[in-house]
């Protein structure tokens, strides 16, 4: 039995408009309600959002359980962390701060099994081969792995194409606040510098082949659609509860 099929891989190779929300808060309630609401895809957020290994574990069998496929974002671009989001489940990792073509073959790398990568084989015991009952799961997992890299520094701009051209990168996605940051707009994240800046690096990353994504504010992410950009997050589940609470009120009599 191989590998179960990334069913968002298969649709980013499509080219499809694919909309998701973030999960921040850690809940697997939360999470099932937002895996029964229709978006394509989920992100358990593990770098803003607890990195808890057991707690993304069981929000990836609620997503599993709603049809809704998962993205992992892991905390750093380690090799050991990014095998244990592989290992709990997760085939889709997004990974961020990747500054340079060198560190995305480095984040590519840490999702394969070798000769392809440097993944550890955890055998029998890992939920993303069945506990053993997907028996030829080390043979078939690499080319079932989605990577997305994150460009969010002026210095991940600067090497662009040289990382959208990197074999093995699903997408490129990038984060507009910590990129606005950078270039001196923390507080702005729609300065005309910052949305030139990203409307250039959708252009890259399509040109380069690659899927483009970005989470941000409306405005940009309408440009960004507009651009070219296909992998689309619409907010968090964390800032969607507070907007709701916060009209709710509003609202009251």
């Amino acid at each position: 039995m191989p590998a179960p099929k990334n069913t968002l891989k298969a649709a980013m190779r499509e080219g499809r408009h694919l909309r998701g929300l973030w999960l921040a808060l850690g809940s697997e309630t939360v999470t099932e309600i937002v895996g029964r609401a229709g978006f394509d895809w989920c992100l358990i957020d593990g770098e803003h959002g607890p990195w808890d290994p057991t707690t993304i574990r069981r929000q990836l069998m609620v997503l599993a359980s709603t049809g809704t496929p998962a993205i992992v974002r892991v905390p750093v671009n380690a090799d050991w962390v990014i095998k244990q989001a592989l290992d709990i489940g997760a085939q889709s990792v997004m990974v961020p701060m990747v500054n340079s073509a060198d560190q995305a073959r480095a984040a590519v790398a840490a999702c394969r099994y070798p000769p392809q990568g440097v993944r550890g084989n955890g055998g029998a015991t890992i939920r993303a081969g069945g506990f053993g009952a997907i028996a030829d799961y080390t043979a078939t997992a690499n080319d079932e792995i989605c990577v997305i890299v994150q460009a969010e520094s002026r210095a991940a701009l600067a090497d662009l194409p040289a990382i959208a051209a990197v074999e093995g990168v699903d997408c490129v996605f990038i984060g507009p606040a910590d990129l606005a940051a950078d270039m001196g707009y923390r507080d702005d994240l729609t300065a005309p510098p910052v949305m030139e800046a990203v409307r250039t690096a959708i252009v890259t990353i399509t040109g380069a082949g690659k899927m483009a994504g970005m989470i941000g504010p409306a405005g940009m992410t309408v440009e960004a659609v507009a651009t070219g950009a296909r992998l689309i997050g619409l907010g968090a589940d964390s800032s969607v509860l507070t907007e709701a609470l916060r009209r709710a009120l509003a609202a009251a009599p």
